[in-house]
């Protein structure tokens, strides 16, 4: 080897470490970048999580709460039922049910029997078509779903 080609190989030397070095930076970054993303993902994941969470929880102490004004609600329907100067009271309750998002189940008599709104207490007669004879308890929604259906006797015609 001449003089001037161990010229050129150690010239050439630093170019490859550079590239070397640049290539492992380059992977290093790469990791980072990956590490970074998966971290964010992961971050992402638990927030809905807990705000899914914090959503569940206040939807069980929304219907636990309601669930114990139900019996409440039955004390004042037979209240008013027997004492007709407390008829008034029956306007501003179903106002501030609806304002609660609590409605009444319909089941006035001769409402269609629905076994999703209705439990049959008592059946009579033996026909094909099945109607509500009377009301024994109110049945609700909250929120639109049925938290307690209504007590019923059921006419079949």
């Amino acid at each position: 080897m001449t003089k001037e080609d161990k010229e050129v190989q150690q010239s050439e030397a630093p170019e490859v470490k550079k590239v070397v070095e640049n290539d492992e930076s380059e992977q290093k970054i790469a990791e980072l970048t990956n590490d970074l993303q998966r971290t964010r993902a992961d971050f992402e994941n638990y927030r809905r999580q807990v705000e899914l969470q914090k959503e569940q929880y206040g939807n069980v102490v929304k219907n636990t709460t309601v669930m114990k004004i139900l019996p409440l609600l039955d004390d004042l329907d037979r209240a008013i039922a027997v004492n007709e100067s407390l008829k008034p009271l029956e306007k501003s309750l179903e106002k501030t049910l609806k304002e609660l998002k609590l409605e009444r189940i319909d089941s006035a008599a001769n409402t269609p029997f629905n076994p999703d709104l209705h439990d049959a207490i008592m059946v009579s007669g033996d026909g094909e078509k099945e109607l509500v004879a009377e009301t024994l308890r109110a049945g609700y929604r909250y929120e639109g779903e049925v938290i307690r259906p209504a007590l019923v006797k059921v006419d079949k015609q």
